[in-house]
């Protein structure tokens, strides 16, 4: 690279608009792979996403902050997409009264065995007390999970990436899963992805089918407010 070539760069690095095109770029060629591949839960195209920009950022030592500005309508963009999950559940808003007793014992089930598990191993396996409360929200979405480990003494960033990779994990690894366990029905599928794998296992669940999708996302919902309810109860009981 020459002298007019890295000016060029400099600059263009520090438009907004470089990362915000960068970032879309990226999504949709992992998208358009994972298309290609029919669904296959390794393609995940935000997980894949994740590592090339990252990658990018390394490659051109460019500083997260930086990457931020210009990529933080991404960021603003979760609200509405999060909201818009409403439109599937009124949908189906009928099958979800129908079994709404049943989804609740679910959801608190699930939200306290996601917690306990991740926490009690990683106690069993000497992980320091800072990364353990790092670690307990982390099967709700980042701005929650990042909210509840600063409360409780934890690392918000490191909670962030705890919730990023539980995501990704979930997202790839719930259709083999749920075939061996032979759980055929849509509704448990999603719920159970939704509780445990926020909203990276919610657009997983969307994409294999569309009931699943919706019970993901209440799953999804409900569980980003009783995780900060259970948190400050149980935890201290888990680390004893």
């Amino acid at each position: 690279m020459n002298q007019s070539d890295f000016a060029l760069w400099v600059y263009l690095s520090r438009t907004p608009l470089l990362w915000l095109t960068l970032t879309i770029f990226v999504y949709v060629l992992a998208e358009r792979i994972s298309a290609k591949l029919h669904r296959n839960p390794l393609a995940n195209p935000v997980l894949h996403s994740v590592w090339v920009i990252g990658l990018i950022l390394a490659f051109t030592h460019t500083p997260y902050r930086t990457y931020f500005e210009g990529a933080q309508f991404v960021h603003f963009m979760l609200g509405p997409a999060t909201v818009a999950l409403a439109v599937p559940l009124y949908a189906h808003r009928r099958t979800v009264m129908r079994v709404l007793l049943p989804m609740a014992g679910a959801l608190v089930a699930g939200a306290i065995t996601a917690m306990a598990s991740a926490v009690l191993i990683a106690q069993a396996l000497g992980v320091p007390h800072d990364v353990l409360v790092s670690l307990a929200p982390k099967s709700v979405t980042v701005g929650v999970a990042m909210g509840i480990a600063e409360r409780t003494g934890g690392d918000p960033s490191l909670a962030a990436v705890l919730v990023l990779m539980t995501g990704a994990i979930g997202a790839i690894i719930v259709t083999p899963l749920m075939n061996a366990v032979r759980v055929r029905d849509m509704r448990a599928r999603g719920f159970a992805l939704g509780v445990a794998a926020h909203g990276i296992g919610t657009a997983r669940a969307f994409q294999v089918d569309m009931m699943a999708g919706t019970f993901s996302g209440i799953g999804m919902g409900l569980n980003g407010l009783l995780t900060p309810i259970l948190v400050p109860v149980f935890l201290p009981l888990l680390l004893g």
